[in-house]
């Protein structure tokens, strides 16, 4: 108390009024539930046991970036040499990759692996926040549509090739997403749309792998192969299905535990959990996810300068388009694609990075606009 009222502890309060804690709360909340949702009550815990390792790191690294100082992100050479670093990782991948199961996504190092499109999603946003932070007042010209689409393209593309194609449409949504807040016309909105229809047919016909195309056959007639290419789908559906209003208990999915539902720590970790935890855990899920999409626009509504925003706009569509996908693939409102649930999944390259993209908004929340740092400053010693 004597502490307090030197003004030693409001201090210290202020010296942490930066972070926003209803933000990383509901991060940590969805992180917590996936841990829970690895446990099991039979003799093997691998994928618990080491995600409590992963989720550690990842808070720590949260902590350690929301410290530092992120102007020097909209210099353009550190901006190039990013892009350049995650494209090359890109491509290193095909060389010296890990192929797990037909797909060659990530690097071996051993006592874990990284998945370069991990990073090439937060560079991604990096690279269109100082495009677009540059030229917004310009952005109507349609050549700064085709310029930045040229940027996400090569990653996509490069994405798809392993094959990941869950993660290339998170490239793109990326894309979409900060094109829609940099300002850019209806008009043009409309040519994009036509655009990506025309891509889909071309990405049908000459890019996508037999299996993949079985995937979207298999989406549009869920029953037709249920035995084979539909099996994954089939049983994910059963798994959030059979959860009903509670679910069956924590560590009580037989869908998951007992090996009818591949992946469930992973690809189908939302399916796992609806089963477990029901149609009411879904909705505390969902409801810890809409804190974190908020929290993260209304720091974006208070970016100190543009870059700021679109910083945080583009993490916001990184991680709306990523469980869109992954939480729609479960409950077979989108084709199995595979792709880790943010936050959730387990995995220790997404999770830190996400995590991290957490730490830059909350340095860069320091900068924020004096009245919502006022306020928040107000808030805190109040609370004392």
């Amino acid at each position: 108390m004597a502490k307090l009222m030197s003004g030693q502890a409001p201090g210290r309060i202020r010296a942490f009024s930066h972070i926003d804690w209803f933000l990383f709360a509901a991060a940590l909340c969805i992180s917590l539930l996936g841990l829970a949702t690895m446990r099991s009550f039979g003799v093997e815990n691998f994928f618990f046991e080491r995600q409590i390792i992963w989720i550690c790191v990842a808070v720590g690294a949260f902590f350690i970036v929301s410290l530092g100082d992120y102007s020097f992100l909209r210099r353009t050479p550190v901006v190039f040499a990013l892009y350049i670093g995650a494209v090359s990782l890109l491509a290193l991948i095909f060389v010296f990759g890990a192929t797990v199961l037909g797909a060659t996504t990530r690097f071996d190092l051993g006592i874990f692996a990284v998945q370069p499109a991990d990073i090439a999603k937060l560079t991604l946003v990096i690279v269109l926040a100082k495009y677009f932070g540059r030229r917004h007042i310009e952005i109507k010209h349609y050549r700064h549509v085709l310029v930045s689409g040229a940027y996400a393209f090569l990653i996509f593309a490069m994405i798809l090739m392993q094959p990941d194609f869950g993660s290339a449409i998170c490239i793109a949504g990326i894309w979409f997403g900060m094109v829609m807040v940099s300002g850019i016309s209806w008009k043009h909105i409309g040519i994009l749309l036509l655009c990506g229809a025309i891509a889909a047919t071309m990405l049908w016909h000459f890019g996508l792998k037999p299996y993949q195309k079985a995937r979207i056959i298999n989406f549009i007639h869920p029953l037709q192969d249920i035995r084979g290419s539909g099996y994954n789908a089939y049983q994910s559906t059963i798994a959030v299905g059979s959860g009903q209003v509670v679910g069956k208990g924590i560590g009580y999915g037989t869908q998951s535990k007992l090996q009818f539902l591949p992946e469930f720590q992973t690809d189908f970790i939302f399916a796992s959990y609806a089963e477990e935890w029901g149609f009411m855990g879904v909705l505390i899920l969902f409801g810890l996810f809409g804190v974190i999409i908020v929290r993260i626009i209304f720091i974006s509504a208070h970016g100190a300068n543009n870059f700021d925003t679109l910083f945080a706009a583009g993490v916001a569509a990184y991680f709306m388009s990523q469980f869109t996908v992954h939480a729609g693939m479960d409950m077979g409102l989108l084709p199995i694609t595979g792709t880790t649930l943010p936050f959730m999944s387990y995995g220790g390259s997404h999770l830190v990075i996400e995590y991290t993209a957490l730490g830059i908004l909350m340095a860069m929340r320091r900068r924020a606009r004096p009245t919502i740092r006022a306020r928040d400053e107000t808030e805190l010693v109040g609370a004392v």
